[in-house]
């Protein structure tokens, strides 16, 4: 009698390790950005969480089945992500892949998704051809800010809360760079202008005074700086050994880490695109994550605790995106789930209400419209103007 028991005790507990559907998250967990690893996998477990805590999933052949996350650090190295996401595919067995803190990794992981035929879906990586990748069937999905558009939205930010006539670029020399140097120039050439100048930094650069001073003399006005926390914030402190203060209109790199210990007192002085704030009249999803999070994470006692925000933001809606595409499919296999995110139809996201937010020629839920201008107040992101 003990052995049947026993017998169907396992066959009970293997029946409810069936159900679960594994999520994977590549992403970097140490180092100066493990901050934004660590808010999204906070984004990620609230949502898992809230689904989790109706019974799972709710309709169709797919009913009942719960989330299980599983992470891996890629210390944000292209190489240790490619090893992270093949043992996550293959060993783990996720259904979906959510990661790519930085450009790089994400397009070194690309093409392992796409031969695998896994959705990988990119809650913060911005370059343009992440998801753009020629590939046919892709399975990139992301739900984030985009290069090309943030860099149109750049400009536009310079010339309305600047007057900038003549901005010059910083960058870091890698495919995020690369990629924003693109979409800059596009977007400049488009309204008939041309960068003041072009300069690049290594990520592990402790001083880019030359870069800077020859984009100063060259007349630059206003400077596009793109790069993560601590190149961002070598750029910051090396303006403030020339004692030079155009305005930087900034990619979303600085939010990612401790840029304030890092950049100093001036760090409020750079402006810096992000897809949310849980600063200001929320809405009733905002109000809900923002008491999830107070409720599960210690730390979060008020707004100014979630830092940062996009990283929740982003993944929360991905999740909630992730598992109505898993729903509609009626299946754990890739394929199945790939167009499962052609089916999604209207949701009332974090971020917005989305309706129909992928489509075969379009990966990415997120537009120029759903961006907000911040900035770093006592270390705490709040949006321009706004105060604490």
């Amino acid at each position: 009698m003990k052995y049947l028991m026993a017998v169907l005790f396992a066959l009970a507990a293997g029946s409810a390790t069936a159900q679960t559907i594994k999520i994977g998250l590549v992403t970097a967990l140490s180092g100066q950005s493990a901050r934004a690893g660590e808010a999204i996998t906070r984004g990620l477990q609230v949502a898992i969480d809230e689904i989790n805590a109706k019974g799972g999933l709710e309709s169709g052949p797919m009913r009942g089945r719960r989330f299980e996350l599983v992470r891996r650090d890629d210390e944000a190295t292209p190489a240790k992500g490619v090893i992270a996401a093949r043992e996550l595919l293959y060993k783990e067995k996720v259904a979906v892949l959510f990661g790519g803190l930085d450009t790089p990794v994400s397009i070194a992981i690309v093409p392992i998704v796409n031969e695998a035929k896994v959705p990988f879906m990119g809650p913060w990586a911005a370059g343009t051809a992440i998801t753009r990748n020629g590939a046919s069937p892709n399975f990139v999905f992301r739900v984030s800010a985009v290069d090309e558009i943030v860099d149109k939205a750049m400009l536009q930010y310079s010339q309305k809360a600047f007057n900038a006539k003549s901005c010059g670029m910083i960058l870091v020399n890698n495919p995020w760079g690369e990629s924003n140097e693109k979409g800059l120039t596009a977007a400049l050439s488009a309204k008939g202008m041309k960068p003041a100048g072009i300069e690049k930094f290594e990520g592990n650069d402790i001083d880019v005074v030359p870069q800077l001073t020859r984009l100063k003399s060259a007349g630059a006005d206003c400077l596009f700086l793109v790069g993560n926390v601590g190149p961002s914030a070598q750029v910051v402190k090396s303006l403030d050994r020339m004692g030079w203060k155009p305005p930087v209109v900034s990619h979303w790199g600085p939010a990612g880490g401790r840029f304030t210990e890092l950049a100093g007192p001036s760090a409020k002085d750079v402006h810096f695109i992000q897809t949310y704030s849980f600063f200001g009249k929320q809405s009733p999803v905002g109000e809900k994550v923002l008491k999830a999070l107070m409720a599960k994470y210690p730390d979060v006692k008020s707004a100014g605790d979630v830092t940062p925000a996009v990283g929740v933001a982003n993944a929360y809606d991905g999740m909630m995106l992730t598992a109505m595409a898993i729903q509609a499919a009626g299946s754990t296999e890739g394929p199945n789930i790939r167009e499962g995110f052609y089916k999604v139809g209207r949701y009332e996201g974090l971020i917005k209400a989305y309706d129909k937010p992928f489509t075969p020629d379009n990966h990415d839920a997120v537009n120029e419209n759903d961006y907000v201008w911040t900035q770093f107040i006592d270390n705490q992101i709040l949006p321009v103007g706004m105060k604490k």
